[in-house]
């Protein structure tokens, strides 16, 4: 039986991330898959939230998916996924803050805001934050290196990949892509891409133009 039981959701940006990391790290894991709109009625006890992932170890219970990572990394330290370096640890938190407080939303908001202003806006939001990430991730710390960090993928690599497999969504329904003179993030995109643990659970972006509609549809009402 394995020690460490995941539950999830295939469509769940922050579960992937924590899929990864498992992969990453080649921990024997049991996968529980949780349908987020028919949620098991005892899943609050698993997930006081009711989000994926929420993690259980023997008897200990961790949720939200940037602490369950970090958890994960610390209990099974290899391949470590954070540097050691303390300075360089707190980049790695500032940067796993970024896709949580300014990425993500800002992704959110493009995606699932029907009024055509506001998708104006948030594509401004948005690339103002790639243009961020080109710029101080990868123009400073990554230097010639394909990650985050350089020569070894991290946590933060982890943190943020999930929206970029699911950016195919948000090109076709908001008709922003990935601009192409973000060459740094093109190229580390594509060297996630070719990770194995990426490979094992990655969908095609068919799956996510298919999952994502009913975010990007206005609901009649």
């Amino acid at each position: 039986m394995a020690e460490i039981k995941i539950y999830s959701a295939v469509t769940c940006p922050y579960a992937h991330r924590t899929r990864l990391v498992l992969q990453e790290k080649g921990i024997d894991f049991e996968l529980n898959e949780i349908d987020l709109q028919n949620k098991p009625a005892n899943f609050t006890d698993i997930s006081p939230y009711g989000k994926v992932p929420a993690l259980v170890h023997g008897d200990k219970r961790v949720w939200e998916s940037a602490i369950i990572n970090e958890y994960l990394d610390e209990v099974f330290p290899n391949p470590p996924l954070l540097p050691k370096n303390p300075i360089d640890r707190a980049q790695a938190r500032i940067w796993i803050d970024f896709a949580n407080t300014r990425l993500v939303p800002a992704f959110s908001n493009l995606l699932r805001n029907p009024d055509i202003q506001k998708q104006e806006e948030a594509k401004k939001e948005l690339y103002k934050h790639l243009e961020f990430i080109e710029n101080e991730a990868f123009g400073k710390l990554s230097l010639n290196g394909p990650y985050w960090f350089g020569e070894s993928v991290s946590l933060v690599d982890f943190t943020f990949y999930p929206w970029f497999e699911r950016w195919p969504a948000l090109k076709q329904y908001r008709g922003f892509g990935i601009p192409t003179e973000f060459t740094r993030i093109r190229q580390w995109k594509h060297a996630l891409k070719e990770l194995d643990s990426v490979k094992a659970i990655a969908n095609p972006k068919e799956f996510y133009i298919e999952k994502y509609a009913r975010f990007a549809t206005p609901v009649a009402v």
